[in-house]
């Protein structure tokens, strides 16, 4: 995406930072030589600069056979004309694909299994946009020409198919908003860097959350109406024979699938 050597823009300076960011985000990285020839992550990269290059020097068959080893040493797969910034980090790396279209910011960071596809044959732009900072967990589907804005996250094995904010979180399937800004992640995740597999504490769905809170709801109108039958039935009023027979309503159960 730059100049492929030109100062600190050379392909060895992209290298220095990308080594420096696997230390920021992975834990079980010990040394230079180690993420160097053991990450799988950092070699899909490097072969991807060389592919990006020629990709835009219009050399692109071998741009294309370059992807291709790539594809074939590591497990991921980059199309060369994506452009990728500076300081991006692939996890574990088996199964990422990185479409044609694609814009990846910086500060990035990828788990295994994500796909950044499109939706439409139509050429044009049809991949995602990443912002600085996004992080995407592992198995997640970011699919159509959509941005994820700076600081996003998409929790793991989401599919995500509409333009996510800045700062928010995504999860499930179809993916919905979260508010996943609690006091606790926030302090775990300014002490970590970065949220691993983009998962927060409280990220609870939101749909079965308010299904939730419907069940909560309807086992306390039950509760209310059987007391309020049973004071009227002190009072010598008698309402059983205008109420509907109805079927037992079992809140736990119902809670039980929601689960």
């Amino acid at each position: 995406m730059h100049l492929f050597f030109v100062g600190d823009c050379s392909m060895f300076g992209h290298l220095r930072e990308d080594i420096r960011a696997v230390f920021d985000r992975d834990p079980a990285a010990r040394s230079f030589w180690e993420v160097l020839t053991c990450y799988p992550g950092i070699h899909a990269l490097i072969l991807h600069r060389l592919a990006h290059w020629l990709w835009r020097h219009r050399l692109r068959w071998l741009a294309r056979f370059t992807a291709h080893v790539a594809r074939f040493l590591t497990g991921i797969e980059i199309h060369p004309g994506a452009t990728i910034g500076r300081r991006f980090f692939i996890d574990h790396g088996m199964g990422v694909v990185v479409g044609e279209t694609a814009v990846i910011g910086d500060d990035v960071t990828l788990y295994h299994g994500v796909t950044l596809g499109g939706t439409s044959w139509s050429k044009g732009k049809r991949h995602p946009t990443l912002e600085n900072g996004v992080v995407i967990g592992a198995g997640a589907k970011v699919l159509g020409p959509i941005t994820m804005a700076a600081g996003a996250k998409v929790g793991s094995n989401a599919v995500v198919t509409k333009s996510v904010p800045a700062g928010a979180t995504a999860v499930g399937n179809p993916a919905r908003i979260i508010d996943a800004q609690s006091r606790e992640r926030e302090a775990q995740a300014e002490k970590m860097g970065f949220s691993a597999y983009a998962v927060a504490r409280d990220q609870d769905d939101p749909l079965a959350k308010a299904i939730h809170g419907l069940l909560d709801h309807a086992g306390e109108t039950d509760r209310r109406l059987s007391e309020l039958i049973k004071k009227l039935a002190e009072k010598g009023i008698c309402c059983e024979e205008t109420l509907r027979p109805q079927d037992d309503f079992d809140v736990q159960y119902l809670s039980k699938i929601v689960d």
